[in-house]
């Protein structure tokens, strides 16, 4: 576990740890949201997906979601932030990504947390390689992922 707001590992994360860290010794804290994403064994419809490689450009990736979360702290008033996400081989049933925001209300945590997400899913530079029994593919960017962007105003540079 760390104090720090962002980490990208290989390791597993332990959501219930994560959260307590996040709310400590913040008596300010009245609500906790977390979004825990996992791997399936589907992808755009096509079932078969046996593993997921994540790979990222490391400092580049610290830094876009270090910004995402001064945008949430900028636009929604929350106390604390956090983001894990994995990358190298994961399988089905893993945890890829963990965002948990703390607030005096749940409004804003839950518009934070959603909002974060939405973010993770366009901006930060990560790449996603599927195996499929009929062998790897790269995955593209989703026109939905960009449509829930948009809702927050922000328009991602790959949109159509």
């Amino acid at each position: 576990m760390s104090a720090a707001r962002v980490s990208i590992q290989t390791e597993d994360f332990d959501l219930g740890a994560e959260v307590a860290a996040l709310r400590a010794h913040d008596p300010g804290v009245g609500a906790v949201a977390s979004f825990v994403g996992t791997v399936r064994d589907r992808g755009d419809g096509q079932a078969g997906i046996s593993a997921l490689e994540l790979e990222h450009y490391p400092g580049m990736t610290e830094k876009a979601i270090e910004a995402m979360i001064a945008t949430a702290f900028a636009r929604f008033d929350i106390r604390a932030a956090r983001v894990i996400h994995r990358v190298g081989a994961l399988a089905p049933l893993d945890q890829i990504v963990l965002v948990a925001v703390t607030s005096a209300h749940r409004g804003a945590a839950f518009q934070a947390c959603e909002f974060l997400m939405d973010y993770l899913k366009t901006q930060a530079p990560f790449w996603k390689k599927e195996t499929t029994p009929e062998g790897a593919r790269w995955v593209d960017a989703r026109v939905a992922d960009d449509a829930a962007l948009a809702r927050w105003g922000i328009r991602a540079p790959n949109a159509g």
